[in-house]
């Protein structure tokens, strides 16, 4: 049995295709990625087709997401849906990889941009610089953490915030407690 047509943004349809539209990918490529038809991903992306744990896999390989992204897409209450998103049901964005932790405080991806909770372990790092093409202002909620952004390194303490446009930029938190920020980007990047 099919579901019914949402109307809702906030669907996993709406946001397989939000996200294969940041990253540039037509209807027809990303169906040859995935192995599939053309009518079946648009089908899953209008919610009229519901894809397998298996197809869920393969949309995160193709997205570059974590599948638990996609897993994780349904609110507690019908009513809060596209409104409310509550600490227990942030959805990770991340893998937890170089020490750092990512959940989406956007209710879901369909927006000009999207606004991420991030906590950097202590002692963390990434040693390959990001560039992407998006704009980008994080908050320090708590802790302290390096920044280098286009090759200058700014050290980031509580209360304070910064921005990145398009330039490369890495992160590193030297100190003995994790660092909380909150992040911005536009467009869409998870």
């Amino acid at each position: 049995m099919l579901p019914a047509e949402s109307t809702e943004a906030t669907s996993l349809g709406a946001d397989i295709r939000a996200l294969r539209k940041v990253r540039g990918l037509t209807l027809s490529g990303m169906a040859e990625a995935l192995g599939r038809s053309v009518g079946w991903l648009s089908q899953v992306e209008r919610d009229l087709s519901v894809p397998t744990t298996r197809d869920l896999r393969q949309f995160s390989a193709v997205l570059d997401v974590p599948v638990t992204m996609l897993v994780a897409n349904q609110p507690a209450n019908d009513a809060e849906t596209g409104y409310i998103v509550r600490r227990h049901a942030r959805r990770p964005v991340s893998s937890g990889k170089a020490g750092l932790v990512e959940e989406l405080l956007s209710p879901d991806l369909t927006d000009d941009f999207e606004v991420v909770h991030s906590t950097f372990e202590p002692r963390s790092k990434i040693t390959e610089t990001v560039t992407r093409p998006t704009q980008e202002l994080g908050y320090l909620v708590s802790g302290r953490m390096s920044i280098e952004i286009d090759g200058q390194v700014f050290d980031i303490r509580a209360g304070d915030s910064f921005r990145i446009r398009g330039e490369a930029f890495r992160w590193s938190n030297p100190h003995d407690d994790p660092a909380v920020a909150i992040w911005v980007i536009a467009p869409p990047v998870y």
